[in-house]
Order: C-alpha cells, then structure tokens, then sequence
C-alpha cells in the first residue's frame, strides 16, 4: 500500500486548501405547476474531510464556474481541485485558463498566486476520487430519508442539503473516548470553524492560555489541540498497511495489455500497446496511455490486464 499523497497531508493549512468535487443527481424540484431537474455537487476537502454541498441548474460549464464563486466566496480559493473527467469541469479548467492569458502581464503576476491547479483522474477510475465518491453515498442516504422520491421546491432542496453539510461535517473523525474529562473528537466542523482568518498568520500559545481571559488566545489553544488529535488519533488509521503488502511490477512502454470494459464482454474487448505511462511521485505507475489501431486511450492500471508480447517471442524464436 503507498503512502498518502501529499493532498491528504496538507497539515496546518486551511480547510479546502486540496479539494475533491463531483457532481450527482439528478433531483426533480417543483416549479409552480411543472418540474424541473437540479444536480448537486460536492466539494470535499481531502486532509480534514470538510464537506461543502451546492445546488447546480444544469450540469454545464456556467453552472460549474458560478458554483466555484460561489464556493470561492465562502471557502477561500483552494490551491488545487481534482475531479474526474466530466466535460463541465474541463469546459471550466479551459475557460479560466483562456480568461488568465488575456490578461496584461502585470495582473498576470499578481493574480499567479490565485490561480487553481486543476487535476483530473483518468478515464473510468472513480477509485480514484474514493474520498468523494463515499462521501456522495452518505449525502444520497440522507436525501433519501428525508425527502425520499417526492419532488419538493428548490428552496427545500437547498435547505436539505446544507443541512446535510452540517451533519457530515460533525461526524467524528477519529476515536471517541468515553470519558467526559477528556478532549471532544476532532470533527471537521472544529477544523473548519476553528480556524483563524486567512488575512491573519496563525499562532501557537501555551496551553496555559485556554484559562486566560484573551479569548483570542483560547481559540488558538483549541485549534491547536484539534490540530494536534487529528495528527495523533486520526492520521494514523489512514495508513494502516491492511493490503498490498507486496510491490507489483510497474507496466512499461511498449507491453501489449487488454482494456477491461464491464459494458462489453470479454471477447471484445480492446487489444493495445502502452505508449506512455505516468509515473506518481512514489515511483509507481497508475495511470498509462494505450495505443489501440490509430486511437490512444487513457486508462488506470486496474483496468489492463498485461498479456504476453507474442510477435516478440516469435522474432526470438526465429533468431535462435
């Protein structure tokens, strides 16, 4: 099992600082005599699980970008965003990028330290987004014992789900000790609420200022505390080694893999070479580039099965 990328290790930083999303739904909502359908997306902070759920009107590219401001607004500008391959967050990582090279280089310069790091995972790999992708699931049970398949108006939807925000971001992230002396369990609420203004530095007082009169100070004293529960109790369940307790060999350039496709059976599916692979910064290759006839693909490694170069262990046949 590798170890956890630095977005899940974003320790000390403010919350959303590495952010998940997605999109699901949809919903039916009721307006006036007629319904409509709404999507949701999730913006997931991946090192202290924050959740911040929004309502989208159509799943395209302006209603992604007016859900980031909205989200920007009310969050602080992340330093990068993941997702899958969905076109309305390609359409919205190309927008911006068009939008920042129009600008005069002197506002190019100043604005270099907004600008978001879009990442987007291969093609038919939601395990890569695991983090959000469950955390869909949660929001989904929720809707559906509340609301169940009843359409009601934009409004209750709206209110649902940020009430679901608010029931996500109290679950307890770690251990919960039964002893009423004891510190309360880190939740993302105490991460998210907890933490200073970002126009302001952080700063580490002794312990002995949480019975002082600075209330300031007391705040401080706690954030440091959940800062320093969440590092003790709940990191380490993260990198527990339950699996993969031996190093598979990495795919190369220029192996012949099968593409796995649940949708077709398995006599059909594609045959192909690797041409590119993508090394993570542990070394280890998850994602390739398949060549196949005349079109390339991009696949996670989970979804190949490696076969055996036939065409060259027939020239070394034929040599020997």
């Amino acid at each position: 099992m590798a170890d956890l990328p630095l977005a899940r290790l974003r320790l000390q930083k403010p919350a959303f600082f590495s952010t998940g999303m997605d999109c699901f739904g949809p919903f039916q909502v009721k307006i006036g005599r007629r319904c409509e359908k709404r999507w949701g997306i999730i913006f997931k902070c991946l090192t202290t699980r924050c959740v911040h759920l929004d309502v989208l009107n159509s799943i395209d590219t302006d209603s992604f970008l007016m859900a980031l401001r909205r989200f920007i607004a009310r969050r602080g500008t992340p330093y990068e965003l993941l997702s899958d391959q969905g076109t309305n967050f390609h359409g919205g990582e190309r927008e911006l990028r068009e939008t920042f090279s129009t600008l005069s280089s002197e506002l190019q310069k100043l604005l270099a330290k907004q600008k978001i790091n879009f990442r987007f995972n291969p093609p038919g790999a939601p395990h890569f987004g695991g983090a959000w992708e469950r955390e869909i699931r949660s929001v989904k049970q929720a809707l559906y014992t509340t609301i169940g398949s009843q359409s009601v108006s934009e409004e209750v939807l709206k209110t649902v789900l940020i009430e679901i925000e608010g029931i996500l971001n109290s679950k307890p992230l770690g251990y919960v000790s039964s002893n009423i002396a004891d510190l309360d369990p880190v939740t993302p609420n105490f991460l998210l609420m907890g933490r200073p203004d970002s126009s302001l530095p952080q700063v580490v007082y002794p312990v002995n200022e949480l019975m002082g009169r600075r209330r300031w100070r007391q705040s401080q004293v706690l954030t440091e505390q959940f800062w320093s529960s969440f590092v003790k109790y709940y990191l380490p369940s993260l990198q527990a080694r339950q699996k993969w307790h031996k190093e598979p060999q990495n795919l190369r350039e220029g192996m012949v893999v099968m593409l796995v496709d649940p949708q077709l059976p398995r006599a059909l599916w594609l045959i192909g070479r690797i041409v590119r692979t993508f090394p993570s910064p542990d070394g280890h290759v998850r994602a390739v580039e398949v060549k196949v006839k005349d079109r390339l693909y991009t696949r996670p490694v989970a979804r190949l099965i490696p076969l055996p170069d036939i065409e060259h262990q027939d020239s070394d046949t034929n040599k020997s």
